[in-house]
């Protein structure tokens, strides 16, 4: 199995948390097939809004999500 990560974002509530004000306005950066490309993703994202602390964004590890019983390595 292939795995899969998204990458999101969205304003959220307070800045320490991952409570997203508006779930309809969430940003899906995109899904990808391995950490790497997820993280530079992400990376180029969260630069984006950098200025804004009100903003997040998160790699979501789907495979996870997918099948929890399995090793994380």
């Amino acid at each position: 199995m292939s795995k899969l990560h998204l990458v999101m974002g969205g304003r959220v509530t307070n800045p320490q948390t991952l409570d997203f004000e508006d779930l309809n306005s969430i940003d899906i950066v995109g899904v990808f097939p391995d950490y790497a490309s997820a993280e530079n993703a992400w990376r180029g994202a969260a630069q984006r809004t950098v200025d804004d602390a009100e903003m997040r964004y998160v790699i979501v590890h789907l495979h996870r999500l997918l099948e929890p019983d399995l090793p994380s390595a």
